[in-house]
C-alpha cells in the first residue's frame, strides 16, 4: 500500500487547496496537497519536500490532522495529514493547475478526490 502524506495549510479562516493537473492521475480533482512518503522519510520530512517541490512554498508542519485507506482502482493508498502552516515562498505549479484559499464552509462547492473527502468532511465540522 502506497502512503501519502497531505498538509491542511491553514491561514486565517482558509485552507490552501490544489486541483491536479491534466496528464495527472485524477485530473481536475482537488486535493490537499503533498505527495508520496520515500524510505527513511518521516511524514514531517516528506511534506516539507513535497510542498516545496510541487508549489515552492515552505512550510512548518504541526499536529497530526488524521488518517484513511481509499481503495483506488490502481491500488489502496493510505493518506495521513497533519496541520501545517505556511512560512514563505512564491507558489509555482508543478503538478497542479491551480491553488486556491478556501474558507471552511465552502469546501463542498470544489470537487475533490475521494481520498480527501474524510478531511474535507472534518474541516467542514470545524466551521
Amino acid at each position: 500500500m502506497t502512503t501519502v502524506i497531505a498538509a491542511i495549510i491553514m491561514q486565517d479562516d482558509k485552507v490552501l487547496i490544489a486541483q491536479r493537473a491534466e496528464g495527472q492521475k485524477l485530473a481536475g480533482k482537488w486535493e490537499f496537497p503533498g505527495g508520496k512518503i520515500e524510505e527513511g522519510e518521516t511524514p514531517e520530512e516528506c511534506l516539507k519536500r513535497e510542498i516545496k517541490e510541487e508549489l515552492n512554498l515552505d512550510i512548518e508542519v504541526g499536529e497530526f490532522f488524521g488518517e484513511n485507506v481509499y481503495p483506488y482502482e490502481a491500488g489502496p493508498i493510505r493518506l495521513v495529514a497533519y496541520k501545517a502552516r505556511l512560512l514563505g515562498g512564491q507558489c509555482r505549479l508543478r503538478v497542479h493547475s491551480r491553488v486556491a484559499w478556501v474558507k471552511l464552509h465552502d469546501l463542498a462547492d470544489y470537487d475533490f478526490a475521494p481520498a480527501d473527502i474524510p478531511f474535507v468532511d472534518k474541516l467542514r465540522g470545524m466551521c
